[in-house]
């Protein structure tokens, strides 16, 4: 074990043992771990119903919402790795079932004609990074020269650009289409009490910050129990003493010693609800024990100084506990905090849409006879450059008109008179139309455009009639 280990996850005090599989040695059943050692590393498992997926947190900061918590103060945690690069936690939701972060590399540029990546998302390598940009290259969705990887102590990917490129937009691209940004979907869920639970981040801090320093905690709960046990017999004397109930007759008539137990405990009844447990029949048994010279020498104001001195200790101990907790944690943070800077930059992603980033990397095509539209139609006639990410608006010589999405090859009908990509929301893009209203009505010129409309659904630039034509 590190030294950090030694001093947070192993203690040979209050460790529970078991004897190794060949008996010859002993194992821990588990380790009294006084850090929040499962928010600092994460963990991801998978099972039917419980997968959990809790990302690492920044040491300091786990440090910081201990003490906060312990404090009764309020406190926020978010994703901290080691890989660095930006993240996104505006639906975070405190980690819990739900919740979602988007991660990015953090890119930069050399010049105009070169990209650098100096950091890398969680959850991937430099390999796997690399990998995903050579394919967004190969599908035409980025277009680059090549990409070396400098990588030594710190990440430095350097992507070169193909002439003419724009470097902004290809930023864009690489966040769009490569790993270079990922969304990661979270789900706490943690065994507790033996007992599978959905919990948040928060939940867990405040469950791991309590269990903090467990040994101390028993030493001075201990300390504390005792401490209870003499305020509540010196309350008990101090009741039996003044109020005179020693002195009643009822001792000589009592036949029985349960008898006398019974008359002691009814006189105590108005008393009970103040005392900080159960009287019990050897309470009385020892208040029947004490000696008359003692009675005789008993002093209010003394037992009133006693009693005070013990509530006064109690309530030292109530606040040690925190103190001490506080204080393990700041000497943690002194000891180790320097070497676990924040490393990941937490920051607002503005929304890409891929469809404006990506290049025009397929060429649409018409077969009019066939009714056919797409992009593997080689033979067909050549209608515009596109993007496999693209729809395309077909009008129809009745009238009609739909949008559909880029495919292959796609059949959409027969009777195409136009065809082109559509953009949506585009209100500079104006249709000039001619049509006759129905078979043998007047003819109309139509100026209008198509801002948003449902994919594959039938529309009509005519009033509708039988037989009309554009």
């Amino acid at each position: 074990l590190s030294k950090f280990a030694l001093e947070t996850v192993f203690n040979p005090k209050t460790t529970l043992w078991k004897l190794s599989y060949d008996g010859r040695n002993k194992e821990p059943v588990s380790l009294p771990i006084k850090f929040p050692l499962l928010l600092a590393q994460g963990a991801e498992g998978i099972a039917v119903g419980l997968s959990s997926k809790i990302l690492p947190h920044n040491f300091n900061e786990l440090i910081d919402a201990s003490i906060a918590h312990l404090r009764g103060e309020e406190f926020k945690l978010y994703p901290d790795f080691q890989t660095g690069g930006l993240i996104d936690v505006s639906k975070y939701n405190d980690g819990s079932r739900g919740g979602m972060v988007k991660v990015r590399a953090k890119i930069g540029k050399i010049d105009n004609k070169t990209l650098v990546i100096t950091e890398i998302p969680f959850g991937h390598t430099t390999g796997s990074l690399i990998d995903s940009v050579i394919k967004a290259n190969d599908k035409g969705k980025i277009k680059i020269r090549k990409v070396d990887d400098n990588t030594a102590k710190d990440v430095e990917i350097l992507i070169h650009l193909a002439p003419g490129v724009s470097s902004d937009k290809t930023i864009d691209a690489l966040y769009a289409f490569t790993d270079c940004e990922k969304s990661i979907y979270l789900n706490c869920c943690v065994v507790e009490d033996n007992k599978p639970r959905f919990m948040s981040v928060s939940e867990v801090l405040r469950h791991s910050a309590d269990q903090t320093l467990s040994p101390l905690r028993r030493e001075l709960e201990i300390q504390k129990s005792e401490l209870l046990e003499s305020l509540f017999y010196a309350s008990l004397e101090q009741i039996f003493i003044e109020e005179r109930i020693y002195k009643e007759h009822k001792f000589e008539t009592s036949k029985t010693m349960n008898e006398v137990v019974a008359f002691v405990d009814s006189k105590l009844e108005s008393f009970k609800k103040d005392f900080i447990r159960e009287v019990k029949r050897d309470d009385i048994l020892r208040l029947l024990e004490i000696k008359m010279q003692r009675i005789l020498k008993f002093n209010k104001d003394k037992a009133d100084e006693l009693i005070q001195k013990i509530r006064a200790e109690i309530a030292e101990i109530n606040s040690e506990m925190v103190r001490v907790t506080i204080e393990w944690f700041k000497h943690l943070k002194a000891k180790y905090g320097k070497d676990f800077p924040r490393k990941t930059e937490i920051k607002s992603f503005d929304t890409i849409v891929a469809a404006k980033v990506v290049d025009a990397n397929e060429k649409l095509y018409i077969d009019r006879k066939g009714g056919f539209i797409g992009t593997d139609l080689k033979k067909a006639e050549f209608v515009q450059n596109c993007s496999d990410l693209d729809d395309v608006i077909v009008f129809f010589r009745d009238g009609k008109y739909r949008i559909v999405h880029i495919a292959d090859k796609v059949f959409v009908g027969k009777g195409i008179i136009h065809l082109q990509v559509f953009k949506r929301n585009d209100r500079r893009t104006i249709y000039n139309a001619v049509y006759r209203d129905g078979e043998k009505g007047p003819y109309y010129i139509k100026r209008f455009n198509v801002v948003s409309i449902t994919r594959d659904r039938d529309y009509d630039l005519t009033q509708g009639k039988p037989n009309s034509r554009v």
